[in-house]
């Protein structure tokens, strides 16, 4: 490791202090932060905005990585971190320190504005601030600059070098096939879901939480779990990540496949390499890769019948009087039960890729002006109704469910469904690699799954961009085919067809 880079390294290290220091106030925010300090909190996180653009646009980044560039003697990892270091220096180049001040302040302001909107379920409490964000992601997109597409331009943000081409042809293949097996399901006899109702005590399912999520691995030195109004992970480090979760006491599923699904996240930033640190090679490859860890937890283990069978002595530990003389069998196919829902996050894991193109059309509909802010609510509800045949009775679990656009996330959304689709396949070659996959699942021993997944995704950092990491991993790009081989074994066993 030659001086040079060891400035670099440092300078990368400064400014992910930064950079996370102002992901801990965005934490606090969230979590503890009183109402009445968000005015003040939103000048604070601006303030270190405009820092850490400051540092990473320096003359002094700049000089270090073209100097570095032409450095014959760096190794692999080093090289990948110079060269992603430039990728990300010189887009953020394109943006000067007002502008990143002013859109991190209206972003905070426009979370504010969200929360409200909830509060009073009227959209229009919200869409001023919205139509700011959007508008000032247009200006972000054409001082990016793009070849096909602005949304292009934003995508790359979260899933580098994705393209709407790209996403399309995805969505092309996806849609028909989804529909037809939707409709498969359909004309098929439904699962009971009686056992799913009643009360589920909030801290029994705290306990629960805890216990499912130690299981899987989560370190707990190195972790914690809040509650939120929309679940999410945050990371400060490899040694300390943060998930959340919410509890209803009429909705066992919400918390406990919330927290399972978080812990994934969780558990991918717990084993990126802590040596990397301010790196690039020390960071996440996309969200659509992050996700595929969530979804594979979430779904591809903990929504299988093995999971279940596995932990039902425990689920009626903590609910003996909901599951008493009930079966894992039953809950399991109730657990599955494929039924258009209004709730993204509440849905099902066919009918969930159908709020996800919802979302990706009206985003590229705003982003390039075919649609417009003040229009949103009238066309969403269009959409879930032309989507999931559903009408939507307010904008609360409408326009207003998600918290991606106050956030300033356009162009995230995609990740969801790229990332599911990773999951399956990722999920289709571990099984290949570890002998026994199932019998361990079955025994509740998670570390050989999470061990091949730390070998071959988490250990790696952003040595690769995603389906360059996928085809390393699996020997060939993404492929949707993994996913329909999975939801036609599993839900061939919940409908039995």
């Amino acid at each position: 490791m030659t001086t040079l880079y060891q400035k670099f390294h440092q300078l990368r290290s400064n400014i992910s202090d930064l950079a996370y220091t102002h992901a801990v106030l965005n934490w606090d925010m969230e979590i503890y932060m009183p109402r009445g300090g968000s005015d003040f909190r939103s000048q604070q996180i601006a303030t270190i905005a405009g820092m850490v653009h400051d540092l990473s646009t320096s003359n002094e980044m700049g000089d270090l990585l073209h100097q570095l560039a032409a450095d014959a003697s760096l190794s692999f990892i080093e090289k990948r971190n110079v060269q992603e270091s430039m990728r990300l220096y010189e887009r953020e180049r394109k943006l000067d320190n007002d502008f990143v001040k002013h859109l991190s302040q209206s972003i905070s302001q426009s979370y504010k504005a969200w929360m409200e909107a909830r509060e009073k379920n009227d959209y229009l409490v919200f869409a001023p601030m919205l139509k700011e964000v959007f508008e000032m992601s247009r200006e972000k997109a054409a001082r990016y600059g793009y070849s096909s597409h602005p949304y292009d331009a934003l995508m790359d943000e979260y899933e580098p070098g994705m393209t709407t081409t790209r996403v399309d042809e995805v969505f092309r293949e996806v849609k028909p096939q989804l529909s037809a097996f939707l409709d498969k399901i359909k004309h098929s006899p439904e699962p009971d879901m009686s056992i799913l109702n009643g009360h589920f005590d909030m801290k029994a399912q705290e306990e629960l939480c805890k216990l499912l999520a130690t299981g899987l691995g989560f370190d707990w030195n190195c972790g914690r779990l809040d509650v939120s109004e929309h679940p999410f992970t945050t990371s400060f480090n490899a040694r300390d990540v943060r998930i959340t979760t919410r509890y209803k006491e009429n909705n066992l599923l919400e918390s406990i496949w919330g927290v399972i699904h978080e812990v994934g996240h969780g558990l991918y930033e717990q084993g990126l390499p802590p040596e990397q640190y301010g790196l690039p090679c020390g960071e996440p490859v996309s969200l659509s890769i992050h996700e595929s860890q969530s979804r594979l937890w979430e779904n591809n283990v903990g929504k299988s019948f093995a999971y279940i069978e596995t932990y039902w002595e425990d689920f009626q530990h903590a609910f003996p009087e909901n599951f008493k003389g009930k079966s894992a069998k039953e809950f399991f196919k109730a657990l599955n039960k494929v039924e258009p829902n209004l709730i993204r996050t509440d849905s099902d894991e066919v009918t969930y890729h159908f709020h996800i193109l919802l979302r990706y059309e009206i985003e590229k509909g705003l982003i390039e002006g075919s649609l417009d802010v003040a229009d949103l609510e009238e066309i969403w509800n269009y959409k879930i109704k032309e989507y999931l045949g559903l009408d939507v009775p307010n904008p609360k679990v409408g326009v207003l469910q998600d918290i991606h656009w106050s956030h300033g996330s356009i162009g995230y959304f995609p990740t969801y469904s790229l990332g599911t689709f990773y999951a399956s396949q990722f999920y289709h070659y571990a099984d290949k690699a570890i002998p026994n996959l199932q019998a361990n699942i079955e025994q509740k021993n998670f570390a050989p799954l999470l061990g091949w997944l730390r070998t071959n995704i988490h250990s790696l950092g952003h040595q690769y961009d995603s389906e360059d990491l996928c085809e390393k991993v699996c020997g060939e790009k993404l492929n949707y085919k993994y996913f329909d081989e999975y939801i036609h074994k599993k839900f061939g066993q919940v409908y039995e067809f």
